[in-house]
C-alpha cells in the first residue's frame, strides 16, 4: 500500500502538477509533505497528515515551514512475559515470587 501510495504522489508530482504551477503556501509542497509523511510514518498515518496538511492548504492560511513530525518512538517496557504478577519490573523483584498470592 505505501509504494502504491508513493507511485500516485510520484505521478502527480511530475504529470500533473506542473500543469497546475506553484500554488503551496507551504514548505515542503504538499506533495512532497505527503511523500515523507508516508516514508516516515506508513501508509495510514502519513495519509492522515497528508490529508490534515491539505485541509490546512487554503487562501486565508499563512502557510510557512511545516515540517512533517519525527516519528513516534517505539515503547521500551518490558515483554509481558517478563513481568509478573506484582507489576514490578525484574530488576527490581529479586527476593518474591512471582505469584500474587504469596
Amino acid at each position: 500500500m505505501k509504494t502504491l501510495l508513493l507511485l500516485l504522489l510520484r505521478f502527480y508530482r511530475y504529470a500533473i502538477s506542473p500543469l497546475l504551477g506553484q500554488n503551496c503556501r507551504f514548505y515542503p509542497s504538499c506533495s512532497a509533505y505527503a511523500m515523507e509523511a508516508i516514508q516516515v510514518h506508513g501508509a495510514a498515518r502519513g495519509s492522515l497528515l497528508a490529508g490534515k496538511r491539505v485541509c490546512r492548504c487554503h487562501p486565508w492560511s499563512d502557510g510557512g515551514v511545516d515540517p512533517v513530525p519525527p516519528a513516534r518512538e517505539k515503547s521500551t517496557s518490558a515483554p509481558i512475559s517478563e513481568s509478573c504478577a506484582c507489576g514490578q519490573p525484574p530488576a527490581d523483584r529479586q527476593n518474591h515470587s512471582s505469584s500474587p498470592l504469596s
